[in-house]
């Protein structure tokens, strides 16, 4: 190996070889390959169109875009990604979705966390109300409406 660099798109590397027998030079890309184990069992490739789909649904009625959610798929990717490990049950995906969508969309978030948290009653949102007064997202996730 001559040269080895992260890609462009922050989720492969590039490395630059020579064939030890011709010398010739060539490039190989590796990515490492995430895969989620779904409640039944079953094994897959991570899906960023997969995240979003889930997302969606939480989402339904608010004022994100579907660039909101390319963005939101995107980050949670890269967030696994950087864990180091290359297999994940299907709620740590969840889980992992809930601060990123947190930043976008609180009402949204509320909505699918009461399904990865398991809430169970009424007291979980008022706990989970009560986390979202005391530590505010970053950013406003709406303009309030004007009567």
């Amino acid at each position: 190996m001559i040269d080895s660099r992260t890609a462009d798109d922050g989720l492969s590397i590039r490395r630059r070889r020579q064939c030890p027998e011709c010398g010739r030079r060539f490039s190989t890309t590796e990515t490492a390959t995430l895969t989620v184990i779904k409640r039944s069992g079953v094994v897959e490739p991570f899906s960023r169109e997969k995240v979003m789909s889930g997302v969606r649904k939480a989402c339904q009625g608010r004022p994100v875009t579907d660039a909101d959610l390319a963005l939101l798929a995107q980050r949670v990717e890269e967030s696994v990604r950087s864990s180091g490990i290359a297999q994940f049950d299907a709620n740590e995906i969840g889980l992992a979705v809930l601060p990123h969508l947190r930043e976008l969309d609180e009402v949204a978030y509320l909505r699918f966390a009461s399904v990865y948290q398991a809430f169970k009653s009424l007291a979980d949102f008022d706990a989970a109300i009560a986390e979202l007064r005391a530590h505010p997202s970053p950013a406003p996730t709406s303009t309030p409406q004007e009567s």
